[in-house]
């Protein structure tokens, strides 16, 4: 006796048209088109999850420079000295007291330079 496949092969058809919603012409109406559409946003969606860690830790430093440099230092002695000060901020906080706290930003900074120094 031969097997038909319907109501499993509408439900996989509507799960992959369901995911695929929202896409311009065939690539959210032809099956063919939407199974190649959701493979490759897939692939950068598990990509990207990567990519975007590194482009906020850029994001970062681009901003500690900026504060750096309108106080006299430069990014890499700043992180050097806040390493031989034994503080451990990470960039992300730092970026933040930099832009909202300016003044906390400049106690930590002077502490950099001062071990720096000695």
């Amino acid at each position: 006796m031969r097997v038909r496949k319907g109501s499993a092969r509408l439900r996989a058809k509507k799960r992959l048209f369901k995911e695929a919603r929202g896409n311009f012409g065939g690539r959210g109406n032809l099956l063919r088109t939407v199974k190649e559409t959701i493979i490759r946003s897939r692939v950068y969606a598990y990509r990207d999850r990567r990519v975007r860690k590194r482009e906020f830790r850029a994001l970062w430093i681009t901003r500690i420079t900026a504060a750096c440099r309108e106080r006299g230092m430069n990014y890499s002695q700043f992180i050097n000295g806040l390493t031989k000060a034994g503080i451990k901020l990470n960039r992300k906080t730092l970026s933040e007291l930099a832009i909202s706290q300016p003044q906390i930003f400049d106690e930590i900074l002077s502490a950099a330079q001062a071990a720096l120094v000695a």
